[in-house]
């Protein structure tokens, strides 16, 4: 259930859930307080999904990013600086960026992101910058978490600490507000070892989303599989047919084989499962000849999906 704490920092306006900011920034502040009735700490491979939403008010003539920030480690700790942390920019006004540098960009939670990487002298940064303003949003923390998992930033069996969102203004912005924040924490999917309904020989209600970034001979793509039916789905199967002349060459939080033609992409361990409303993204990179083409259909332990 959604459980969220103003801090009263002028400076820096956001709301949070989770043990207080395990930041050693000084503009973050420094504290040991957690959020009551939330489920953070949480081991990653324990967490079926984690909803959330937040909407936004900006100003102009100001400098400013609004972020929301996810926080990961390998304890579950509820102080001190965590190892890893992934930033959403969802708006930025004047010269500022991200720590690090551009590293690609990447398809999340159907949309899409530039990507960066770097460390602050404290701990690992991967933040995904949008191209536009968001004023609201409601998407899947994990989405994000399997990110840094894919690139190596984090593993299955870290913890997810806290997460937080709000603004880092640089110069004047008074009016900036953070409208509405909700989040949860569902546990007792992630890791696939539940019983349920929708295994290999159910029924599952679905929905896929298909996002890529393409240049001249290659390609990636990011795949968003949404269970829209009541029943978890268990072992799935995601099957789709990659258009003439393309191939799979990696493969990230999925197992896809073969690399061509009718391709079939499995879960891990840590997500071989997905509850009712849940959903979860995997990846790959891919090769491709002649014009490129996007797999006109999908189907989920045989049933057909809808397609975002």
């Amino acid at each position: 259930m959604p459980c969220c704490v103003r801090v009263d920092v002028a400076s820096w306006p956001k709301v949070r859930k989770g043990s207080e900011e395990p930041s050693a920034d000084p503009r973050h502040g420094h504290y040991t307080n957690c959020s009551p009735g939330t489920n953070l700490p949480a081991r990653l491979n324990s967490i079926a999904s984690a909803p959330s939403g937040i909407s936004y008010s900006y100003v102009s003539g100001a400098a400013y990013d609004a972020a929301y920030d996810i926080w990961l480690d390998p304890t579950p700790r509820t102080d001190g600086v965590n190892i890893t942390e992934i930033m959403i920019w969802f708006n930025r006004v004047g010269p500022v960026q991200p720590v690090g540098s551009p590293v690609g960009s990447a398809t999340v939670g159907g949309r899409n992101w530039q990507v960066w990487s770097g460390n602050n002298g404290s701990n690992d940064v991967l933040s995904f910058v949008a191209p536009s303003a968001i004023d609201s949003w409601n998407f899947d923390v994990m989405d994000f978490v399997r990110q840094a998992v894919s690139r190596g930033l984090a593993q299955d069996n870290w913890y997810l600490t806290s997460i937080q969102a709000g603004f880092e203004p640089w110069q004047n912005g008074a009016g900036l507000a953070v409208n509405s924040f909700s989040s949860s924490v569902n546990l007792g999917s992630g890791s696939g070892s539940g019983s349920g309904t929708g295994g290999s020989g159910g029924s599952s209600a679905c929905k896929v989303g298909y996002g890529t970034n393409v240049w001249q001979g290659g390609f990636t793509a990011d795949v968003t599989v949404t269970n829209t039916g009541s029943s978890p789905v268990d072992a799935w199967k995601l099957t789709f047919a990659l258009p003439p002349g393309q191939k799979v060459t990696s493969a990230w939080s999925a197992e896809i084989s073969p690399s061509s033609g009718s391709v079939t992409a499995g879960g891990m361990a840590y997500n071989a499962s997905i509850a009712p409303g849940g959903q979860f993204s995997f990846g790959f990179q891919g090769t491709y000849d002649g014009a490129f083409a996007e797999p006109a259909a999908f189907s989920l332990n045989g049933t057909s999906c809808a397609t975002a």
